[in-house]
C-alpha cells in the first residue's frame, strides 16, 4: 500500500500508526476504535489493534460493576479498520476522503471484551466495486474469535459528502 507524505512523495505502508489513521479517518476521541493497523496488504487485508483500558469513557455506564466493551463498538472497530485501508489504498495526492458504513451482515458475538484485552481486527476484502467494498472481519482476543461480521463501506472524496 502506498500513501503520500507531506512533501507529496509516495511511501509504502506496511502498517499505520495513529498519525496515519488520523489522516485517513475522520473519527476522533472518544469514537476512534483502533490504535494501530499492522500487516497491511493494500486494501486486501489488514489487522487493526484496539487496546481496551478501564479508562474508556464507555465503562462509566457499560457496566460499572461488570465492565464489558460494547459489541457495537467492536463492529465499529472492524469497520474503521476496513475503511482506513480502503482510503489509504486509494488516496490521490492531497485529496481527502470519507468512508460510510453501509452494511453489517452475518454478525455474531462469541464472548465479551473487557478492560485489559487487546482486540485484533482481522480484515479480509471479499469484493470491491467502484467506490464500494465488502470485507470479512473477525475480532480476536488472545487467539480466540470474540466476534465476526461482514461489513460493507463506501469511500467518497470529502467534497461529495
Amino acid at each position: 500500500m502506498t500513501a503520500v507524505n507531506e512533501t507529496g512523495a509516495a511511501r509504502q505502508l506496511s502498517e499505520m500508526q495513529i498519525g496515519d489513521i488520523l489522516k485517513a479517518l475522520p473519527h476522533r476521541y472518544p469514537f476512534l476504535m483502533i490504535d494501530r493497523i499492522i500487516e497491511i496488504d493494500g486494501d486486501n487485508s489488514a489487522i487493526g489493534i484496539k487496546n481496551i483500558t478501564f479508562n474508556e469513557p464507555i465503562f462509566q455506564g457499560h457496566f460499572p460493576d461488570e465492565p464489558v466493551f460494547p459489541g457495537v463498538l467492536i463492529i465499529e472497530g472492524m469497520a474503521q479498520t476496513a475503511g482506513a485501508i480502503a482510503i489509504a489504498a486509494g488516496v490521490d495526492a492531497g485529496e481527502e476522503h470519507v468512508v460510510y458504513l453501509l452494511t453489517v451482515d452475518k454478525c455474531k458475538f462469541r464472548r465479551p471484551a473487557r478492560p485489559g484485552d487487546r482486540i485484533e481486527y482481522h480484515i479480509k476484502k471479499l469484493r470491491r466495486r467502484m467506490n464500494m467494498g465488502w470485507y470479512e472481519a473477525r475480532a480476536i482476543v488472545d487467539g480466540t474469535v470474540i466476534a465476526e461480521a461482514e461489513v460493507g463501506a463506501m469511500v467518497n472524496p470529502a467534497d461529495r459528502k
